[in-house]
């Protein structure tokens, strides 16, 4: 079995990738996408979104890190996925699958999934132009405004020389809201015959194991479930899950870790976004951000964390 952390646009930066890393063993990290247009971006791009290039394209915990592109032009698509290869990254991806607006707009992501002679177009352009030792893979909906093409959509990525196909299993529209219809996914893993890694609604060991069973792979994708509970992946591998005090002294480290970095700035929100995740795992989670979410500085949130786990080391 294999575990593999998702891109999550956002949310998994670098910083996130090395805590996760430490504390769970990840057979492969996925970036956030690298969006391409109409040229071939500067080194100094992917190491931005990236720097693990810098190390090997590895965590300093070991994990692989795979860089992600997000585009619809074949020709610039593989000048770029050359340069992410040459510059250490373990294989390229291709998104296929980001909901935003945004995106969509400028016709990236999920829109493509409208049109499976384009995927079939980029994904070879791709794999044509990386060496042959090298994964090029793919991340997909099931679709865009509804299912009708997913197995369409997955065959053109097949036939067009990608090593294997991670499946969200929900379309555009369904958004993130549950159920994922793992069951589209048992369908696109007994056509094709290269690996298919199983995404959408894992939260805990046990959806694993169903998700698994249901779909036949033997490889999950996990996002939202890999920031709600932070040590997903060893406890889908035999561990306990994290308690709230151990969850609590991650984001402490991650707290610290971040003022130090170069997106410190961004603190405030992005812890509060860590809380809304970690609402679903911990109810003591939800008491906590119902505190500090009216603070809108670095030091008093830092002060809320802090009295909470002095709270906990009393109680104990």
């Amino acid at each position: 079995m294999r575990i593999i952390l998702a891109p999550m646009e956002g949310v998994v930066d670098d910083l996130m990738r090395e805590i996760l890393s430490a504390i769970n063993p990840y057979d492969l990290m996925v970036t956030e996408f690298v969006r391409v247009v109409d040229q071939l971006l500067p080194e100094k791009v992917f190491y931005r979104i990236c720097p693990e290039l810098q190390t090997g394209g590895q965590t300093l915990s070991g994990t692989p890190v795979r860089v992600q592109l997000l585009g619809q032009d074949p020709n610039w698509m593989a000048e770029n996925a050359i340069r992410a290869v040459e510059l250490g990254s373990k294989g390229v991806d291709v998104n296929f699958g980001c909901p935003a607006k945004m995106v969509n707009r400028s016709n990236g992501g999920a829109v493509m999934l409208q049109y499976p002679e384009q995927l079939y177009k980029v994904v070879k352009a791709m794999r044509d132009a990386v060496p042959s030792d090298q994964p090029v893979t793919a991340k997909i909906r099931l679709g865009f405004n509804d299912k009708s093409l997913y197995m369409e959509n997955a065959l053109a990525i097949y036939e067009a020389g990608a090593s294997e196909l991670a499946v969200h299993a929900r379309s555009k529209v369904d958004g993130y809201k549950p159920p994922a219809y793992w069951e589209y996914i048992t369908d696109i893993n007994a056509k094709l015959p290269i690996p298919v890694i199983a995404n959408g609604e894992i939260w805990n060991r046990d959806d694993a194991q169903r998700c698994m069973e249901v779909t036949g792979c033997d490889s999950v994708m996990v996002g939202r479930g890999a920031i709600s509970l932070p040590n997903l992946a060893a406890h889908i591998k035999g561990d306990a899950a994290f308690t709230w005090q151990q969850s609590l002294g991650l984001m402490l480290d991650y707290t610290n870790r971040e003022l130090e970095g170069r997106k410190s700035t961004y603190y405030p929100a992005r812890i509060k976004q860590w809380f809304s995740y970690l609402n679903r795992q911990y109810t003591e989670a939800d008491e906590l951000f119902r505190e500090l979410r009216v603070y809108k500085t670095a030091d008093e949130i830092i002060r809320v964390l802090q009295g909470a786990q002095e709270a906990l080391g009393n109680e104990i």
